[in-house]
């Protein structure tokens, strides 16, 4: 009997190992010079009063923090953050149940629907403005035109405080809810069929199915998209900065649109790293919140 032949051995020579490691340097450069190295800078900015309208640099220590927690500015704009984020998460997670389930148990023309949840996502925040803007604007736009047609009057969406931060949380939920849609669907999709066989042979009917096997069945994905939505929309800053930029009257300031009229605006850039370090210990708060609310749901699945 011969023995079976030995595939031969391939062994690494220290010289290939040295020439792989150049194919990081790239990245390592690039991570260095545009992250790395403005996290280490910001770190220290924050504690000097650095100006982009004065060249001398001073050391402040804790000053800036403390003119922050006491700025009643900044935390009006968190409370139009946390205002914001109530308003969006709320209907960006049930709204995107409600789509997917529809879609996923027989809507006819879904592939209509799946592209019109979904296309919107795909359109650069510049863009959805631009759309928007024209649907808020005051003389030709387009609600308003359908409200005149009705015999209503023109309502200034985007220049009356009542109204500005109701209009920007509109777009965002037309604008995103195409991936918790996705998220959604996904999970629906994922249930196994005889589960729902089984309910139905028990005699449960379709609002018994819903409540009894599709929420349940999906509870980790409704944990992941409601915590991955409270981050996103605690960091909005573009759809603001471009329709509103903060007005009127402060109305829809935000907490990074007060960040970058401190920076770029007031030119106080080591204010400015104060406040988003303080911003930033408060997302990896609620990033910790996050892993640990996940753990305990899928100890519970």
């Amino acid at each position: 009997m011969t023995a079976a032949p030995q595939s031969p051995v391939v062994t690494r020579t220290p010289l290939a190992s040295r020439g792989a490691v150049w194919f990081t340097v790239p990245y390592a450069v690039v991570f260095a010079l545009f992250l790395a190295w403005p996290i280490l800078y910001g770190l220290w900015m924050r504690f000097t009063d650095q100006s982009l309208a004065a060249p001398r640099v001073r050391f402040v220590a804790l000053e800036n923090y403390v003119e922050a927690l006491t700025d009643p500015e900044l935390w009006a704009s968190l409370g139009n953050t946390v205002l914001f984020t109530v308003i969006t998460s709320v209907p960006l997670v049930a709204v995107a149940f409600v789509l997917a389930y529809l879609v996923h148990t027989g809507l006819p023309g879904q592939w209509l629907w799946r592209l019109t949840f979904f296309a919107p996502y795909l359109l650069p925040v510049s863009v959805v403005a631009g759309i928007w803007g024209m649907v808020y604007a005051n003389d030709f736009g387009l609600i308003n035109g359908l409200l005149i047609e009705l015999g209503g009057s023109n309502i200034p969406w985007l220049s009356d405080s009542r109204f500005a931060m109701w209009a920007i949380a509109l777009l965002t939920l037309w604008w995103t809810i195409g991936f918790n849609f996705l998220l959604y669907l996904s999970a629906l999709q994922n249930i196994p069929e005889h589960v729902y066989e089984a309910a139905s042979l028990d005699g449960a009917g379709p609002w018994r199915r819903l409540v009894s096997v599709t929420l349940p069945m999906t509870r980790s994905t409704t944990v992941l998209i409601i915590l991955l939505q409270l981050l996103a929309s605690l960091k909005v800053f573009d759809q603001v900065f471009l329709l509103t930029a903060g007005g009127p009257d402060g109305a829809t300031q935000v907490i990074l649109q007060y960040i970058y009229d401190a920076g770029f605006s007031g030119y106080r850039l080591g204010y400015a790293a104060s406040v988003s370090y303080l911003f930033f210990a408060l997302i990896v708060l609620l990033s910790i919140v996050q892993v640990a609310v996940m753990r305990r749901v899928r100890k519970e699945s």
